[in-house]
């Protein structure tokens, strides 16, 4: 029996995160405040008593959903993940879980990517939208068909499970795909409430200022397969690991492809590890037969 480790991405934020982690854990505590000293400001604080406006700013949420999830599991004795897998953001907790990031150096990476996503955003007014109940080879077509007829930036950027698939690219291409998604029989085709156009060629200005510190950060060998969002599939070999997550800012995330993979070579549990239950439903819709469970 396999057991796959698997660490949520933004979106997964709530108040009060981390906080029981904080107050009933002396080595959770220190981690804490190592990372307000290297983030330089006390995130802690936000993360356990900010508002829901605050948790939003992608400066903050990205470090704090992190954050829980790297000292979530820290706190796990005798973790042994045989395989583990991160999503979006999450892959940088699954680095620090399988022992190719350290946790300062993973940390400083997520607040580089934060802050060069939040720039990207705002050269380009882009949004991304939820389709659900169309099939992805679907999804693909009307993606193309849109770009390829308008000009305008629209890709497939979450394969989040069968029937739900988030699309990314600019305001008017996004539009106009949704609406065809609705013609062509999608059940919905909704806007979502992001400041930008995440897993997509918009985001390239912030993938080159994250490739800079990427290549300029130790990677270690891995203890376990990590399988990553460009790749889904069983990734080993550390510098392979480096390039998929420079890539990973304008590719899709191929999270349902990613967790078929870690079946097929043997995972029959998952354990979410970190804020929120996201993952957890995604699983089981891509295997109702997988074990679930988590650890906040």
């Amino acid at each position: 029996m396999k057991h796959a480790f698997v660490f949520p991405g933004q979106g997964s934020q709530f108040k009060g995160m981390g906080k029981e982690l904080y107050e009933n854990n002396a080595s959770a505590k220190r981690l804490f405040e190592q990372a307000n000293e290297i983030l330089g400001f006390r995130i802690s604080d936000i993360m356990f008593e900010g508002s829901d406006e605050d948790l939003r700013q992608t400066n903050v949420t990205q470090p704090a959903v992190f954050l829980h999830s790297v000292i979530a599991y820290k706190s796990i004795e005798n973790a042994k993940p045989d395989m583990v897998a991160g999503h979006s953001l999450g892959e940088f907790s699954a680095l620090v879980a399988n022992g190719v990031l350290s946790f300062e150096d993973a940390l400083q990476l997520v607040s580089v990517r934060a802050q060069a996503m939040q720039k990207a955003c705002e050269i380009q007014p882009s949004t991304m939208a939820a389709v659900l109940a169309l099939a992805d080879d679907k999804v693909e077509e009307i993606c193309k068909q849109v770009s390829d007829e308008t000009g305008e930036v629209v890709v497939p950027a979450n394969y989040n499970c069968p029937g739900q698939l988030v699309i990314s690219g600019s305001l008017k291409g996004i539009d106009i795909a949704c609406e065809r998604m609705k013609a062509a029989g999608a059940k919905r085709a909704l806007v979502l409430p992001v400041g930008g156009a995440f897993h997509s060629p918009l985001m390239q200005p912030a993938r080159e200022e994250l490739k800079a510190k990427i290549e300029a950060t130790n990677f270690y060998d891995p203890q376990c397969y990590i399988y990553q969002n460009v790749a889904a599939k069983a990734v080993f070999n550390k510098d392979d690991i480096k390039q998929n997550l420079i890539d990973q800012l304008t590719g899709a995330v191929r999270w349902t492809q990613s967790v078929q993979a870690m079946i097929a070579d043997g995972a029959v549990k998952f354990t979410e590890v970190g804020p929120g239950k996201v993952l957890q439903g995604l699983v089981q819709k891509i295997n109702k037969e997988m074990m679930v469970d988590g650890v906040s």
